[in-house]
């Protein structure tokens, strides 16, 4: 079994900690910025040292690969993304990447054999801060390789005219064409080049850590749900109208709200869990009664059918009265649970398990760029454990010994899978 060096994977976190450091701790690294382009240039910068050569596709997606024993064998990929959300962490996404690096480092300095070339990635715009959607350039990748459901979601033209939301007269097209690390479509990853993909990712939750865990070889992504949740009612003055007539739109939002979460949890399922993150009000005035009211329910499982009953439980909000309001439920989008690669999955555990890591099954709750490259490629990830459970905030943390022992699974992992055929 081969190892990963701690020093020079604390190296890597610190110097891409300073691409976007917000002073606290934390990165705001937006897509296409200028702090994304800082830490492409680090990224091209230390494959080069190590002769990878480097290509680059039309959606900026970055590819940094070794040779094999096999000129015409299929390149195995690792990596993730680069950008962040506003006041984000050090590890997501970007501990993918620099784990991907690792391996590539660790295979030239002690001249590991292998017989396929191994690439290192990243993704362009994974998280959709500033131009949603979020996992943009991997669903454009793997569009037509997706369920026909949901793959008009990702549709090449649509998605460049994304809008920033910094800038509502930018398009997420109009800033890649200027942007300098956009290449050539024949470049992209694709089945025909490709064998296989792992990503290395902080697991964003804390199943691992409360489990004392330090490795997660993850069997899925959670199927998820999202709908919109809207009550129409009647604007009037707050000091004149009387509260028996009103037909307060906020009011019979809270009360569907909390019906919600009764409901919800009577079905018994620990493992479920579903989110109001997003609300929306009019007129939004301190004088005026709301006349409309608009919140989001984000819901994530693993089985359908428990997905279903959730389902049920939703649209029958229509049938009710809610303060005088009339209610509507729209469908914002829906995903069925993703399973990765069996054959791949076991390269984790074998690795995992042959190192005497301390590891676990667990499932994925949020959405990663692998998903969508799993219609086309064999895929799976690997998860360490992420301090406290916090992500996507200034306190995510996970040590650089953890990080290490992550690519050192990802790296022994990988040279199972290169050896199969």
């Amino acid at each position: 079994m081969y190892q990963c060096d701690v020093k020079t994977m604390t190296d890597k976190i610190k110097a891409f900690s300073k691409f976007g450091d917000t002073g606290n701790g934390g990165i705001t690294r937006y897509a296409l910025s200028k702090e994304d382009i800082a830490a492409r240039e680090e990224f091209v910068k230390r494959m080069k040292a190590i002769g990878a050569v480097i290509e680059t596709d039309d959606l900026a997606n970055m590819y940094a690969t070794i040779a094999g024993s096999d000129a015409n064998a299929k390149r195995i990929v690792m990596g993730s993304h680069c950008d962040s959300v506003k006041n984000g962490g050090n590890y997501d996404g970007i501990l993918g990447v620099i784990g991907a690096m690792e391996v590539l480092e660790t295979v030239v300095k002690q001249n590991i054999a292998h017989k396929h070339p191994l690439t290192a990635m990243i993704w362009t715009n994974e998280e959709g801060s500033e131009f949603p959607p979020c996992m943009m350039c991997s669903g454009i990748v793997s569009h037509d390789y997706m369920p026909e459901r949901f793959r008009d979601n990702f549709e090449y033209h649509k998605m460049m005219a994304s809008q920033s939301i910094l800038d509502t007269k930018m398009t997420f097209g109009q800033k890649l064409s200027s942007f300098p690390y956009k290449g050539e479509m024949e470049n992209r990853i694709s089945p025909e080049k490709y064998k296989a993909m792992f990503e290395l990712h902080i697991e964003q939750g804390p199943i691992l850590e409360d489990a004392k865990k330090d490795i997660g070889v993850v069997r899925c992504v959670l199927g998820q749900m999202l709908y919109r949740i809207k009550f129409y009612g009647q604007a009037a003055h707050a000091g004149t109208f009387p509260m028996k007539k009103r037909k307060d739109a906020f009011y019979a939002a809270a009360e569907a709200l909390c019906y919600l979460h009764q409901e919800i949890d009577k079905l018994g399922y620990e493992d479920l869990v579903y989110t109001t993150g997003e609300v929306v009000m009019h007129p939004c005035v301190n004088t005026v009664i709301p006349d409309f009211f608009d919140f989001s329910i984000d819901v994530r499982h693993e089985s359908a059918s428990v997905l279903n009953e959730v389902r049920e439980i939703i649209l029958k909000l229509e049938q009710k009265q809610w303060q005088g309001c009339r209610c509507q439920v729209v469908l914002g989008w829906n995903r069925d649970t993703v399973y990765w690669d069996k054959k791949l999955v076991g390269y984790v555990k074998e690795a995992a398990k042959e190192l005497g890591t301390a590891h676990m099954d667990i499932h994925s709750g949020a959405g990663h760029d692998a998903q969508y490259i799993s219609y086309m490629l064999p895929t799976t990830m690997i998860f360490v454990a992420s301090q406290n459970g916090l992500s996507h905030c200034e306190q995510e943390y996970t040590s650089p010994e953890q990080c290490t022992e992550g690519a050192t699974v990802l790296l022994n992992a990988v040279l199972k899978c290169d050896k199969e055929d």
